[in-house]
C-alpha cells in the first residue's frame, strides 16, 4: 500500500507540474478508490507539486502562464478530493481570518491553506487578496477571530504585515490575536523582527503551527 500510496503522489505531483488537468482528476479519483487519505493526497501529492511549480518559477523556467496552468490542474484535483476530506470536529470552531496582503493579487498558497485548515477544523474566514491591513484587523474583531493569517508572495508587500500587528498595538488589542504569517519571501527572522506569533512554511505547516497558537 505504502509503496502505490507513494507513486500515486508523484504522479500527482508530476501532473500539476505538467500542467495536465486530465491526469490530475483520473489519478485523484484513483487516490479515493484505493482508500487513500485524502489530505495527505492534497498535502504530499498536489501541494507538492505546486511547490516544485513555485521552484521552476524561481528559477525563470516557468513563467506566470505556466503557473496559471499548474494552478488550474492542482484546483482539479483538490475538487475531486475535498469532499472526501475528514472535518475534525472538536466542539465550537477556532476562526481564523486569512487573505493576502495589500498590493498582491497571488492567492495559490493562501487558498491552500485555507483549505487545510477548513478540514483539520478551523473556521476560516477568507477575505482574499489584496487587502488593507485595517481590513484584516475589523474583520478579526467583527467575528472574533483567534488567528489572524497573513500571505504575500512579494517582499514588496511584506511590510503590510508588520502594518497589521501596529494597529492591532495601537488599538490595545494586540493581545486578542495571534498573528501568523507565510509566503515565499517570508522568513522566521521576519516574523521575529515585525513581532508575528508564528511563521508558516507550506500549507501543512500551517495547521501545525495554528493548533500550537490555540493550544
Amino acid at each position: 500500500m505504502s509503496e502505490l500510496k507513494d507513486k500515486l503522489f508523484q504522479e500527482l505531483s508530476d501532473a500539476v507540474v505538467d500542467m495536465d488537468e486530465d491526469k490530475t482528476v483520473a489519478t485523484s479519483h484513483r487516490v479515493i478508490e484505493e482508500g487513500i487519505d485524502a489530505y495527505e493526497a492534497i498535502e504530499n501529492g498536489l501541494a507538492h507539486g505546486m511547490d516544485r511549480v513555485g521552484e521552476l518559477f524561481d528559477q525563470e523556467e516557468y513563467f506566470i502562464p505556466e503557473v496559471l496552468m499548474s494552478s488550474d490542474a492542482m484546483y482539479a484535483g483538490v475538487e475531486v478530493l475535498k469532499p472526501h476530506l475528514k472535518a475534525t470536529e472538536q466542539g465550537e470552531k477556532t476562526k481564523v481570518v486569512i487573505g493576502v496582503v495589500e498590493g498582491d493579487t497571488h492567492d495559490i498558497g493562501k487558498n491552500l491553506v485555507k483549505i487545510m485548515l477548513e478540514t483539520s477544523g478551523f473556521e476560516v474566514i477568507d477575505l482574499g487578496r489584496d487587502i488593507p491591513p485595517q481590513q484584516f484587523v475589523d474583520k478579526a474583531t467583527e467575528v472574533g477571530a483567534q488567528i489572524i493569517g497573513l500571505a504575500t508572495l512579494m517582499t514588496t508587500t511584506m511590510d503590510g504585515m508588520h502594518e497589521v500587528i501596529r494597529i492591532l498595538e495601537q488599538k490595545n488589542i494586540r493581545s486578542q490575536f495571534k498573528v501568523m504569517i507565510g509566503g515565499g519571501p517570508i522568513s522566521q527572522a521576519f516574523a521575529d523582527k515585525i513581532g508575528a506569533d508564528s511563521y508558516a512554511v507550506n500549507a501543512a505547516d500551517a495547521v501545525r503551527k495554528a493548533r500550537k497558537l490555540v493550544s
